[in-house]
């Protein structure tokens, strides 16, 4: 038996040795001058956001669009002019969100704004009977308060969030609104956000879309939701601004935001035919000539995802929906006659190409794949500026960007707190347990079946295996990365980063 399983083994050394000089290595050779280029792209992209956004910040781009109030007197807003007041539509999208419900009704409910200039809508998806019957008494108590509420419902999910949206929009009553305010389930706007948002749409009839930022309530929770705040908060804070101000064009983060319906219907309203409507719609009324205007001022409560399941759904869906959404538009930005030369190239190459594709190719397959099989085959060089210069930049680029960044790696060292699992899907119970001044929840049983996460244990061990190689036989001491790299991967496999810390 010893003796087949040495056959085997030389057998397969010998096949390795016959492929690896005249088919791997120049393979890899290829995959890694392909990764370097699009190494340098990325680093462009962020280098050249960097300056726009010192610039920004220098002169304040925003003031170009005017802004003033709709009543000079907004003291008593139920005792104004309601004629100044456009009439607005808040679109509320849920799916069985029994956690949080309340507090998002109550958010747009609680919006300062003439009582008969706005109508709340509740979009209900669910599929739960009982939380169903809860959102429309939920609807039916704000009502008798005198709110102008609508409480809607579908006989399927045709098209998901996007369906929901698109019949919402049929609705008689919706011809009456000038604007449509979106914010998902779990976003709690404060009372004047209308006040804030509504007058720069009112005051420039060519902008069509006003985004405020997201402001996270659970970014302490744990070292997962710490991550994802460092990460979103580029986004907003760099990736949304440049585009806002170079280009008055950037991706609608599909709530928190204010749409002119007009605009929207030119675009052609909600599609379901990718996972990222909210950018589908953005593009199509980018290319119609409308602008779209970015507040990181104004800002509104949400809640990041604290389990790693809805985290990697999450990701999953802002991965494929964008590349899905380039392969559709790609020749419709092309022909398209409204928009300037120099926007179509930031709509295919930065917006889409670099940071929807190129990045993601960055991120894994080069640092996480491609770098690694290097340790194997010595012949296939990797320079120090492509393997350590350049993603130590963007990191530093990225850093800058992001006022959390210390409290990220503070999140890292705090493993006496980090290993508390209190596991809850959603905030809002949390919020009500601390305000009844309830005790803590106490630790469910740990199932371990449950809280591994294989795809990312087999990543971890092949990186482990990868700096074991080479601190054994290489020469570039990647293994000090390697291994790095593997702990966090076997970090996430084992469901350490998804958990629930109160913040007591």
């Amino acid at each position: 038996m010893e003796g087949v399983v040495i056959g085997r083994s030389r057998q397969m050394g010998l096949l390795w040795e016959q492929a690896r000089e005249p088919l791997v290595v120049p393979l890899l050779k290829l995959v890694v001058a392909l990764c370097l280029i699009m190494s340098l792209m990325l680093f462009v992209e962020r280098v050249y956001m960097g300056i726009v956004i010192i610039f920004v910040k220098l002169f304040k781009t925003q003031k170009r669009y005017k802004w003033e109030p709709l009543n000079h007197d907004d003291s008593d807003i139920e005792l104004a002019n309601n004629s100044s007041y456009p009439m607005v539509l808040v679109q509320i999208p849920m799916y069985n969100e029994k956690e949080v419900y309340q507090l998002s009704i109550g958010a747009a409910c609680g919006l300062s704004w003439p009582s008969d200039r706005i109508i709340i809508q509740v979009l209900d998806d669910s599929t739960d009977p009982l939380i169903k019957n809860m959102v429309e008494v939920e609807c039916q108590r704000w009502g008798s308060k005198g709110i102008n509420i609508k409480y809607e419902v579908r006989k399927n999910r045709n098209g998901y969030k996007a369906g929901a949206l698109k019949e919402g929009m049929k609705h008689s009553y919706v011809a009456l609104c000038d604007y449509v305010a979106i914010f998902d389930a779990d976003f709690q706007p404060d009372p004047n956000f209308l006040c804030r948002t509504i007058p720069f749409l009112a005051h420039n009839p060519d902008v069509a879309l006003v985004q405020a930022r997201w402001q996270f309530v659970n970014a302490d929770e744990c070292l997962m939701t710490r991550m994802q705040e460092m990460s979103l908060d580029y986004h907003f804070l760099v990736e949304q601004e440049v585009g806002s101000s170079t280009h008055a064009f950037f991706g609608f983060n599909g709530t928190a935001g204010v749409w002119r319906i007009s605009a929207l219907n030119e675009a052609g309203g909600w599609k379901d035919r990718t996972t990222v409507e909210d950018m589908d719609l953005a593009v199509r009324a980018g290319l119609k000539g409308w602008k779209f205007l970015y507040l990181s001022h104004i800002k509104v409560k949400n809640e990041l995802p604290s389990t790693f399941k809805a985290y990697r759904y999450q990701q999953h869906r802002w991965s494929c929906g964008p590349a899905n959404l380039f392969k559709k538009m790609a020749m419709e930005i092309i022909r398209n006659k409204k928009v300037s030369l120099w926007k179509k190239f930031y709509l295919i190459y930065s917006f889409f190409f670099v940071r929807k594709i190129v990045a993601h190719v960055v991120t894994f397959v080069f640092y996480c794949i491609v770098l690694p099989a290097t340790v194997f085959v010595p012949e296939v060089q990797v320079p120090k500026w492509g393997a350590v210069y350049i993603p130590s930049i963007i990191t530093l680029l990225n850093a800058v960007g992001t006022p959390r960044t210390k409290a990220t790696f503070i999140g890292l060292l705090e493993a006496g707190r980090v290993n508390e699992w209190v596991v809850t899907e959603k905030l809002g119970d949390a919020l009500k347990m601390k305000s009844s001044g309830g005790k803590a929840l106490k630790k469910p049983p740990i199932r371990i079946a449950g809280r591994l996460h294989f795809l990312e244990l087999l990543m971890g061990a092949y990186l482990f295996f990868c700096g074991c190689y080479d601190l054994t036989f290489g020469k570039n001491h990647y293994f000090i990365y390697l291994f790095l790299q593997s702990i966090a991967f076997f970090i996430v496999g084992i469901g350490y980063v998804g958990i629930f810390v109160p913040n007591s």
